[in-house]
């Protein structure tokens, strides 16, 4: 995958960060920023790259309030007080862990202090200090345990090991505190691809969360990766599993989707060839997950992950309008596969994002011609 995005970083060397367009047959070619043919993303009310927020896949915008009064004040109870107001079974809640988790992480490895300097994130830990047995808590601190493993610590290693059983022990706690809660389960998805757990003891743990939460999406994402090829199952495993979760998908379930992530996780390496994205298996992926998408509530928290995902497959097949379509809901925001793998997750939307608006122009679009 890497190899991918340095071939295209290549290509686009030279050029401005949009992407431009040459009407010629329905083509798209990429021409200088001041062009007259110039496609420009701007004109669709789309924002600029620095103006995009990588923390989130959407927006949330009571979670971005409290967090930036956590980050400002170092007082945790905001924080709290949000999850606890937050549904226990609901994939809003495993977002909101998650993003609590994130920022501490990131805090620490910001400030990770010295003899003079309190250590980015003190707030979480003062928050387990004062507040031992509240179950937000438990399960962002499980959550930061496990991040920080992969953050900082190569797989393999003792410290690596350390950091990951004390994140499992972590999440026994939170699983204690709050016995409904599928979230310190799905937070031990990431430890047992960690800790390597046998496919037999992964099951039991998947037995857990599904007597808790059976159309967790966030849960099944997470679970998806322990059966890919690149970590302890194989491509066969990984889709069936994605395939049995869309059979059984509820109406209105986001589920019907993970075919289309099955196939993600196992694109090849390089493979710039059109024809790919355009055959039948990445097709009727790419089609479960429009209809998921089709199908969903407007305001279901996993809604904008697939979209993001819709977006490189559209692209990448060349769907230029339905990709315009994707774009539209969740432009701002960009913490979600597959910008996250990359090191600028901002710029490798925007490329994506240019080359949609280029494609679209280039087959005779205009914002005056896509609906919102």
């Amino acid at each position: 995958m890497e190899i991918l995005w340095v071939l295209m970083a290549l290509i686009m060397i030279g050029f401005v960060v949009l992407s431009l367009v040459r009407r010629r047959r329905g083509l798209v070619g990429l021409v200088p920023a001041d062009h007259p043919d110039a496609a420009d993303p701007a004109t669709y009310g789309f924002a600029r790259t620095e103006e995009l927020d990588i923390r989130m896949p959407g927006a949330d915008h009571d979670l971005l309030d409290v967090l930036d009064v956590v980050q400002h004040t170092q007082d945790y109870r905001a924080a709290q007080q949000l999850l606890a107001g937050t549904e226990t079974g609901g994939e809003l809640r495993w977002q909101r862990v998650q993003a609590f988790a994130g920022a501490a992480a990131l805090e620490l490895q910001q400030r990770p202090g010295g003899v003079s300097e309190t250590p980015g994130g003190q707030w979480l830990r003062v928050w387990r200090t004062e507040a031992p047995k509240d179950a937000g808590g438990a399960a962002v601190h499980a959550e930061f345990l496990v991040q920080q493993a992969w953050r900082t610590s190569t797989r393999g290693t003792d410290d690596f090991r350390i950091i990951m059983e004390e994140a499992k022990d972590a999440c026994d706690q939170a699983a204690l505190l709050s016995p409904g809660d599928p979230v310190p389960y799905v937070v031990e998805l990431s430890v047992a691809r960690g800790l390597e757990y046998s496919q037999t003891e992964f099951e039991q743990l998947w037995l857990k969360i599904l007597d808790r939460a059976p159309a967790h999406m966030g849960a099944h994402l997470a679970a998806l990766h322990y059966w890919c090829e690149k970590w302890h199952g194989s491509r066969e495993l990984a889709y069936s599993f994605a395939e049995a979760a869309a059979a059984r998908a509820p109406k209105g379930s986001l589920l019907a989707a993970m075919p289309l992530f099955a196939v993600f996780e196992h694109l090849p390496e390089v493979n710039l060839v059109r024809g790919f994205y355009q055959s039948e298996v990445v097709a009727k992926a790419m089609h479960g997950a429009l209809f998921a998408v089709h199908a969903a509530r407007p305001d279901d928290p996993m809604l904008a992950h697939v979209r993001h995902l819709l977006v490189f497959f559209l692209v990448r097949a060349e769907r230029w309008s339905e990709a315009m379509s994707q774009l539209i809901h969740v432009d701002g925001h960009v913490g979600a596969l597959p910008w996250t793998l990359s090191a600028d997750p901002a710029g490798e939307f925007a490329v994506f994002r240019a080359m949609a608006v280029a494609g679209y122009e280039a087959n005779g679009g205009s914002p005056a011609t896509l609906p919102h």
